[in-house]
């Protein structure tokens, strides 16, 4: 038996000998900046984007320049899911631009299966009006049309 003195004869020293200090002036600090980016970001937003009728505005202008210029491969982009279903690409013209060359004469809000949609009025060449409806689908998307 050894008499001598022992490795550890004492309790463990503590880690932190300092007075603690408060945090809660940092994680306030972090919530509040937290919360600031959330209310920015949600009010950045529709600014960036564009009001709904403005995004329907767009996509219908892209749509029928599309048509116009035969780019079957993006007016057939720019049709939202059940229409891409529906609708070959080889038919997107004659199923959207039959009355020749189209322009935008307006938009109505309007609501579909109690969704908001958009309603684009479109006058054709030929004489003739129809309807685009415009859906929020992964962003504006055409989703149907209808004689004025």
């Amino acid at each position: 038996m050894s008499t001598g003195p022992y490795l550890y004869d004492d309790d463990p020293a503590p880690l932190h000998t300092g007075t603690p200090r408060s945090a809660r002036a940092l994680i306030l600090a972090v919530i509040g900046g937290t919360v600031a980016v959330a209310v920015g970001m949600a009010v950045g937003l529709p600014l960036v984007k564009g009001s709904p009728e403005e995004q329907a505005r767009e996509v219908s202008g892209v749509f029928l320049s599309a048509l116009a210029q035969d780019d079957v491969e993006t007016a057939y982009g720019l049709l939202c899911a059940e229409e891409r279903a529906r609708v070959s690409p080889g038919a997107v013209s004659t199923e959207y631009a039959a009355g020749g060359t189209g322009r935008i004469a307006g938009t109505i809000a309007d609501e579909l299966d109690g969704e908001p949609v958009q309603r684009v009025e479109v006058a054709w060449s030929d004489g003739s009006t129809s309807v685009l409806t415009v859906v929020s689908e992964q962003g504006a998307r055409v989703c149907g049309t209808a004689s004025a």
